[in-house]
Order: C-alpha cells, then sequence, then structure tokens
C-alpha cells in the first residue's frame, strides 16, 4: 500500500501507473474547482486511459472514480446549459441526441454494426444487440436503464465478420451514455 490516492495491487499484478492517475485527478481537481481555466468535459474524463505497470493502483476502484468524476463534469454543463439557454432548450438537445442512436437502434439484429475486419477482434452481435433492446425499451417505455449500466455492459468476443466491429459500438454506446447522463 502506499500513499497514493488509491489502493495498489501487489508487486506480481498490474494496475494503472499511480503517477499517471494522481497526475490526472490532481488537474480535473483543479479544472473543476477554477483554480485553472482548462477545459475538461465528461467525454475527456471518459477517453482517459492510463499505463499499466506492476504494483500500479487498483483498475476497479480508479475506473470507479473515474465514472463518478465523468458524472459530475456532465452534471455541471447540464447545469450551465440550463442556466444559459433554459430547461427547454437542454431537452431539446437531450431529444436531438436520442434521435441520432434511434435509427441505429431499430436497423434489424444482428445489422446494426458494420462487422469487424477478417481476423479483427470484434463483439458478439447477439450481446450487442440485447443491450441496443434495452436501449429501445428504455426510450420507448421508460424502462429503467442508467448511463452505468451502459458502461459496465460486457460483450462476448468473436473474431472477424462473426461480430460486430468494436470501433464503432464503442463510440455509439459513448453518445448514449452521453443522453442517460442528461438525463440522470
Amino acid at each position: 500500500m502506499n500513499q497514493g490516492m488509491f489502493r495498489t495491487v501487489s508487486r506480481l499484478h498490474a494496475g494503472y501507473d499511480p503517477a499517471e492517475v494522481d497526475t490526472f485527478f490532481d488537474h480535473a481537481r483543479q479544472v473543476y474547482e477554477g483554480r485553472v481555466s482548462d477545459v475538461l468535459t465528461g467525454r475527456d474524463v471518459r477517453g482517459t486511459a492510463f499505463d499499466l505497470v506492476r504494483g500500479g493502483y487498483v483498475t476497479g476502484a480508479v475506473d470507479a472514480a473515474l465514472d463518478r468524476l465523468e458524472a459530475a463534469f456532465a452534471s455541471r454543463a447540464r447545469e450551465q446549459y440550463i442556466a444559459e439557454h433554459g430547461q427547454a432548450a437542454w431537452m431539446t438537445q437531450l431529444a436531438d441526441g436520442a434521435r441520432t442512436l434511434y435509427g441505429r437502434l431499430t436497423r434489424p439484429g444482428g445489422e446494426r454494426f458494420a462487422p469487424a475486419g477478417r481476423g479483427e477482434a470484434a463483439y458478439d452481435r447477439d450481446d450487442v444487440d440485447a443491450l441496443c433492446r434495452r436501449l429501445v425499451a428504455y426510450f420507448d417505455h421508460g424502462e429503467q436503464l442508467s448511463a452505468q449500466d451502459i458502461r459496465s455492459a460486457t460483450f462476448g468476443r468473436r473474431r472477424g465478420a462473426a461480430g460486430y466491429a468494436e470501433a464503432p459500438v464503442d463510440a455509439f454506446l459513448a453518445r448514449a451514455v452521453e443522453v442517460l447522463m442528461g438525463v440522470e
């Protein structure tokens, strides 16, 4: 155990580089508190990656903290937008974001995303389609679904055309998280 922000794994295991994590979270705190004029968004937080090193921070704990940090920045952005443009404009923006997702959601199962290239790692189509059906149920029937449900979704692995290409699925789900966070 060190004096850093998070618990560490043993020297036999890999975790996130403590120096990178500490630097990022310190900078994020300064931005959030307005001590520096840099801009940091929820999307920036979600896109953050750290190197793995032996004896590093426990990845699950850091990932959970990143999720909370993303939610804090997204909440602040929502409050600022509403203060400047009003609640109706915010709801219109959310509806527009949902519409950009909906077209893909209504495609037939197995055809929602492009297949992966030959030999490339891919996501299991049935698993991704199941999450897409949950999104449709959320939008159409108000069924329970949270940004965290999407963030924590896992998919079986496939190779090549037997599965969906990962990058388009990841980008789509990142947009879905943004829409759901806007409502939460």
